[in-house]
């Protein structure tokens, strides 16, 4: 393991808004109570015309404790806002926040920071839990990502997207989130970081982030035909063999992730 001499880190947080202002303080409070102290949070609205943006300011105005950087304006979509948000990013390592998500505990942040002192390292990932809305201590699916490795590509499993943390020199060689993509976007990346850059990753056994159901992935019978559509696509992209009978097979071992 190659280790800095003197370890600082300095994480920048993406979370893409628009009519967020339901779920987006929990998301907020959530950061807000990291006991990492260099932390970059930059927030990129879509032109929310609801409280979203005041309650931006409110955080921005009461974080004196990490940077926030923030920006209102119309996009193409959440993948378009994440793509914002990297371009805008100053940190060492970049990670993805969404509005109705947030941090399981307050030492999430100190806790991925630490193997980057292997400057070797290029990403970390974890696992994340699912909760219904209201019902905060009642777990509905636990994702563990610990048995992801690229070859599982080809069967579309894919580390929780929102407990990837990659250094930002990673994306310069990567490219952007490609905004064909309706939901499978987040897909699309991690084939061209894991199995066309082939980057370094660990994964880290804890849990990073509360998720509430209903994401747009998730909901319904219509997403998860498209998500097929586009796991494929993107499989087949960048040069890699499926289909969607082998994509189909990753719900079977889903299902041992619900709790009942």
């Amino acid at each position: 393991m190659q280790k800095s001499d003197t370890f600082s880190m300095k994480i920048s947080i993406i979370t893409a808004t628009y009519n967020s202002a339901k779920t987006l303080r929990d998301t907020l409070n959530s950061v807000l109570r990291q006991d990492y102290c260099d932390i970059e949070h930059i927030i990129v609205d879509g032109g929310s015309t609801d409280s979203t943006v005041g309650m931006i300011r409110e955080y921005a105005a009461a974080a004196t404790r990490h940077t926030v950087r923030w920006v209102t304006e119309k996009d193409r979509g959440i993948y378009d806002a994440m793509n914002k948000g990297i371009a805008m990013a100053t940190g060492d390592v970049v990670g993805i926040l969404n509005s109705d998500d947030y941090f399981t505990a307050g030492d999430v942040v100190s806790k991925l920071a630490e193997p980057f002192s292997d400057t070797a390292l290029e990403a970390v990932y974890g696992d994340i839990h699912f909760i219904h809305d209201g019902e905060p201590d009642k777990i509905t699916r636990y994702y563990s990502s610990r048995i992801f490795s690229p070859f599982w590509v080809r069967f579309g499993f894919m580390p929780a997207h929102p407990s990837l943390y990659v250094r930002r020199g990673v994306y310069d060689r990567v490219g952007p989130y490609k905004l064909d993509y309706k939901i499978g976007a987040d897909f699309e990346m991690i084939v061209r970081m894991f199995c066309v850059h082939k980057i370094k990753a660990q994964y880290l056994k804890m849990d990073f982030v509360t998720m509430r159901n209903g994401g747009a992935s998730t909901n319904g019978v219509r997403s998860h035909r498209l998500l097929l559509q586009e796991d494929t696509r993107a499989c087949r992209e960048n040069g890699i063999y499926s289909n969607q009978f082998l994509i189909s097979l990753k719900y079977f071992y889903k299902i041992f992730e619900f709790r009942f």
